[in-house]
């Protein structure tokens, strides 16, 4: 086993040569108040503490890791699921705000502000606000919140305040660019609780810490189940990139175990409706950070399509450009129709209907070449209540 100290963040902010903080003078005094504070707080025994204390008995950790045995009869291969879909609000979202919620109370801030594309960051948000009683503001882009109706409701009921994106194509981009300009306009008593590992650093490492709790329990669970810590393949779907980043995290330095990273190709890479940005996309700035995001010849932001709204991003977080431009990732895209059949099968098979966002890693499994003693570990990220609608407008079931 190769080891390997190149995969994390470093004292800069930087993966390789992805990340850093672009950002506007204005914003300068909160993103650096962030960077001075963030590791001395969440390493500390208090917060820790009360972390994994709320992780426990508010989220309902840890999550299971099952056998998926029919799913694993189908493809050949030792199939676990990681049921992130099992957590409190149905998604992984929440143990990123459950962190960021303890760390705001630290940094003594009295508002929260979000972006969401399909909500689920939104309601987690919006959940852990109400837990802790902050006045809580979520933007969302106008198509969004009308193909993700029932979450802008759990938000309202929650007690959020969810406000419409209505410029570009009125999705996940254009939500943080409105919660960007908010914070810039608010920044002594607001803090920015971004949903992916996205953003200008700190923002990428500090979610990509809180989700390492996945791949954390991974470890263990696994040994449980085969005696062995390591599985040969890890996968997750990657719009921006946070729940991957959590199921990565704790093998990123180990090169025996494969990462597989899948993306929406929408209608397919050359359709002009795709969200495949390491397909599609260049070198680029995006909300404060380097990447790789997809853009005009004279750089532009394309607008990105998926009929997944967690996917529907133009670029992914830094880590996942890193691993990308590295080659320690291999990077996969499905279209709509490959995620929806796999969401179905997965339904079918084993009676569990996933989000949309997770049914495009399962489509990635018949692209790959699996052995019979391969031990495979999906993170299924989220769960599909949310996307009924879709599945139901989609009908081939």
């Amino acid at each position: 086993m190769k080891t390997l100290e190149k995969y994390k963040v470093d004292e800069h902010g930087y993966y390789g040569k992805f990340g850093g903080a672009y950002i506007p003078e204005m914003l300068y005094p909160n993103v650096e108040e962030l960077r001075e504070n963030y590791l001395k707080i969440i390493e500390s025994p208090d917060f820790l503490d009360q972390f994994h204390s709320l992780l426990k008995d508010y989220v309902g950790r840890p999550t299971p890791l099952y056998f998926a045995e029919r799913l694993s009869e189908k493809y050949g291969a030792k199939i676990f699921l990681k049921r992130e879909d099992l957590c409190h609000t149905g998604a992984h979202k929440v143990n990123n705000t459950i962190g960021q919620i303890i760390l705001a109370k630290k940094l003594n801030k009295k508002r929260i502000i979000a972006e969401t594309g399909a909500g689920q960051h939104g309601v987690a948000t919006a959940t852990v606000c109400a837990l802790m009683g902050l006045p809580c503001t979520v933007y969302m882009g106008e198509i969004d919140m009308e193909r993700q109706k029932p979450n802008v409701e759990r938000m309202r009921i929650l007690g959020t305040e969810v406000k419409a994106a209505k410029s570009g194509s009125k999705t996940l981009k254009d939500a943080t660019n409105e919660a960007m300009r908010h914070w810039i306009n608010n920044p002594v008593d607001t803090h920015y609780i971004i949903g992916s590992v996205v953003g200008p650093h700190p923002f990428p490492d500090m979610i990509a810490r809180f989700q390492s709790v996945i791949s954390e329990e991974i470890k263990w669970q696994l040994k449980e189940h085969t005696g062995k810590e390591n599985p040969n393949y890890v996968m997750a779907c990657v719009g921006g990139g946070s729940n991957a980043a959590g199921a990565f995290y704790h093998y990123l330095d180990n090169e025996d175990v494969h990462l597989v990273a899948v993306e929406a190709a929408g209608l397919g890479n050359d359709t002009g409706k795709s969200a495949a940005t390491t397909q599609l996309g260049k070198e680029g700035v995006l909300h404060g950070s380097k990447t790789i995001l997809m853009q005009t010849p004279d750089g532009q932001v394309v607008e990105p399509y998926s009929i997944s709204a967690g996917l529907d991003y133009p670029g992914i977080g830094p880590i996942h450009a890193h691993l990308f431009d590295s080659g320690r990732g291999t990077f996969h895209s499905v279209t709509d129709e490959e995620a929806m059949t796999a969401g179905i099968e997965l339904s079918r098979l084993e009676g569990i209907i996933p989000a949309i966002e997770s049914a495009h890693a399962f489509a990635a499994l018949s692209k790959m070449s699996l052995k019979p003693n391969d031990t495979v570990v999906i993170n299924l990220s989220g769960r599909g209540d949310k996307d009924l609608e879709t599945y139901i407008k989609w009908g081939k079931y």
